[in-house]
């Protein structure tokens, strides 16, 4: 039986360090320290040539359960659906009203970070509620 192995989930994206805090706030992940011999991130940014100053940044769940999300700067913006998207889980084991209020108030702490609300797709005979947003640069996600 082959070994499960950890993966990291890579975004393209205009500008790395925003987007990486914003996820970080999104889901309790925390930024790496600078890499060895500089004290913070902005001296290790400095000490790159020009074109790579701000290319890439990274962020980890404190507890090591969940994928590492690396952010590359690439130069074209977003143009089409997401192929792949995040389910923030919020509302597991809730249902109804419980449910869809628990889902409507991150929904809401989420749109005060950056987010966008696109829509709220309410229970139905098959599946709960749930509510699909986007990211501060337009990266679909779904409120779970």
């Amino acid at each position: 039986m082959p070994t499960i192995k950890q993966f990291q989930v890579t975004f393209d994206c205009a500008e790395p360090e925003r987007i990486a805090r914003f996820w970080c706030e999104v889901l309790g992940y925390v930024t790496p320290p600078p890499p060895k011999g500089f004290a913070t991130w902005d001296d290790f940014h400095r000490s790159r040539p020009a074109e790579e100053r701000g290319a890439w940044f990274a962020c980890s769940d404190p507890s090591g359960v969940g994928p590492r999300l690396y952010f590359q700067r690439v130069p074209e913006g977003k143009v089409v659906k997401n192929r792949v998207h995040l389910d923030v889980r919020v509302g597991t084991g809730l249902v109804g009203e419980e449910r869809l209020a628990t889902l409507e108030a991150e929904c809401a702490r989420l749109v005060a970070l950056g987010a966008v609300h696109v829509q709220t797709l309410y229970a139905d005979d098959d599946n709960e509620s749930c509510i699909l947003m986007q990211d501060i640069e337009g990266n679909e996600f779904c409120l779970d």
